[in-house]
């Protein structure tokens, strides 16, 4: 996919809104596209979180192990949504398996050069922040209700 192909998908990526030009150039340089066939494993819990990935198409299953049933499905995730938040927050480790439902396609950035640009430029990293805060907040509540339908 060229830079302009990537810059297209930032442009339609809730994401990414609200970043400045100057911005939306630097993640294109370190974005890069990826596809994951169904059933394939993007994340492994507990494996060090080496990329963040913004979902164009597909579905990405979230899942936690458990001792009695194995890998219990928490959160689906689909186009325009985000999967990882893990390569922000020490000790950088995936807190979910994350597996692909269908094929999957999208852009896939290195968690180190990410990392490293945050730091570089504050300004940046405060907004991928507030982006990743309001990811958070969002399945915290979804895991909410799910909970809640658990004990009904």
């Amino acid at each position: 996919m060229t830079e302009q192909g990537i810059l297209g998908v930032f442009a339609g990526h809730k994401f990414l809104s609200g970043l400045s030009e100057r911005h939306r150039l630097l993640l294109a340089a370190g974005a890069r596209p990826f596809t994951a066939a169904p059933n394939q494993l993007l994340a492994k819990e507990g494996d060090t979180a080496r990329c963040f990935y913004l979902i164009q198409s597909g579905h990405v299953s979230l899942g936690m192990h458990t001792p009695d049933r194995g890998v219990v499905p928490i959160h689906t995730v689909g186009p325009g949504e985000e999967v990882g938040w893990s390569w922000l927050v020490p000790p950088h480790r995936w807190q979910f398996d994350c597996r692909a439902v269908d094929e999957v396609h999208g852009l896939a950035f290195d968690a180190e050069w990410l990392r490293e640009k945050c730091e570089l430029d504050h300004e940046l990293g405060y907004h991928l922040l507030k982006q990743l805060i309001g990811v958070l907040a969002n399945r915290l509540a979804a895991t909410r209700v799910q909970l809640l339908d658990l004990y009904k």
